[in-house]
């Protein structure tokens, strides 16, 4: 793993500019960034959501000057999410790298073609 801190603070830049742009949580870019860097499966997904909880704060604060957060759905997304994020967590612990890396290929595949096909 690389430990240079300019690397990792121009990695959270760039993932903050997507994750703020595009609301997919940053999580898309992160996590194929630390993998290269040499990061296992696991350790990827926990280090990228720590990464993602400071930026998320701060794009929050962005997005709330300009009245972009509807606080209710939030919440209500983000109290499933907790459920959710034990079971994953869980979940991750008995995959390998290798093929997490398929699965995080194909899920990424296929937004990117819901995306690009979607009206």
């Amino acid at each position: 793993m690389m430990n240079n801190p300019v690397i990792f603070i121009l990695m959270g830049v760039l993932v903050g500019i997507g994750a703020s742009f595009t609301g997919l949580g940053g999580g898309f870019l992160m996590i194929p960034l630390l993998l290269y860097l040499g990061y296992t499966s696991q350790n990827a997904v926990g280090t990228s959501f720590m990464a993602i909880l400071v930026i998320s704060v701060s794009a929050l604060v962005a997005h709330n000057k300009f009245a972009h957060v509807d606080y209710k759905a939030g919440i209500l997304l983000g109290m499933g999410g907790i459920a959710g994020a034990q079971i994953g967590a869980r979940l991750l612990q008995d995959v390998s790298t290798a093929s997490f890396k398929k699965i995080f290929a194909v899920i990424l595949a296929g937004l990117a073609c819901y995306i690009f096909f979607s009206k």
